[in-house]
């Protein structure tokens, strides 16, 4: 009988661990009517300049990895620190199959990027 006991505490003790450091949902995105100004800018600036590589609002990767719940992770897929430095870093020059977007993306399109994958 003490082994069902110790067994049962042992079960609900991995449940209870579980439910603390288990999975963690990501709450959904901010709708799409409901975006300022600054992060409507930068929902067009991904789909001109991202969205053939990133998905924005699902999961799963295109050629990219998705950019859902980007700022809500405490790192980025490729293990860097999920910030604005890291980010932008990434959208200028470039990372593994990335390409630099530097050429072609301004400063004004960068920040309404981060303002947006921020609402993600």
């Amino acid at each position: 009988m003490p082994f069902r006991t110790t067994g049962a505490v042992a079960a609900a003790a991995m449940l209870c661990i579980l439910a603390l450091t288990g999975c963690k949902t990501i709450p959904p995105p901010k709708p799409l009517d409901q975006l300022t100004a600054q992060e409507q800018a930068g929902h067009a600036a991904f789909v001109t300049n991202c969205g053939a590589c990133h998905y924005d609002r699902e999961n799963g990767s295109l050629h990219g990895p998705s950019l859902l719940g980007t700022y809500k992770k405490d790192y980025l897929p490729s293990g860097a620190p999920a910030n604005d430095d890291r980010i932008t870093h990434t959208i200028l020059f470039g990372r593994g199959n990335m390409p630099a977007l530097g050429s072609q993306v301004g400063k004004d399109d960068i920040a309404d990027i981060l303002a947006y994958l921020k609402t993600l």
